[in-house]
């Protein structure tokens, strides 16, 4: 697989540049749901909730990616109702764990490739899979995105990809 140098960043709390690109992406977060959720079941199946989120934190660094992933569930929440609030601390929890496995992974490696794009989507599944199960006690439940949710997560790492490397130049 190939991986490709880019400019990775780490933008600070201090920065008015941090809120201006969590702003855009946390509009991506709200926009692209709204459209998955035309679809039956597209929230569940598409998983659109995380796909600003990795690409904020991959190319922006942890704190913009901490600050899409708490702000687009909270604000969809607020807004939609979804996602509701009994799964919101779930949802949260994961986009957490998206946000810093993005952001890890891209300040050690300062590349990006599909296999470490699956990479970081398969760790904050995994962990948070294992987080969703110890706080709702059923494992057939928590494997909800597992089960339902694959081509989201194909989604996430091929079009995480090609925004990351073909579209974001800076």
């Amino acid at each position: 697989m190939e991986t490709t140098a880019s400019k990775f960043y780490t933008l600070d709390y201090k920065e008015a540049k941090t809120y201006l690109v969590v702003s855009l992406f946390v509009l991506g977060n709200i926009l692209l749901p709204q459209l998955c959720h035309l679809i039956p079941n597209g929230g569940m199946t598409l998983l659109p909730i995380y796909f600003f989120t990795l690409i904020a934190a991959y190319k922006y660094g942890w704190q913009a990616g901490l600050l899409t992933a708490v702000l687009s569930p909270t604000i969809n929440s607020l807004l939609f109702g979804m996602p509701t609030s009994e799964i919101l601390p779930l949802i949260l929890m994961k986009s957490v764990l998206l946000a810093l496995a993005a952001s890890f992974v891209a300040k050690k490696t300062q590349s990006v490739s599909i296999s470490l794009l699956i990479l970081v989507v398969l760790s904050y599944q995994v962990v948070g899979t294992l987080g969703e199960w110890f706080i709702i006690g059923d494992f057939y439940k928590a494997l909800q995105d597992f089960r339902i949710g694959a081509l989201g997560m194909l989604i996430q790492v091929f079009g995480g990809y090609f925004i990351i490397k073909y579209l974001i130049k800076d």
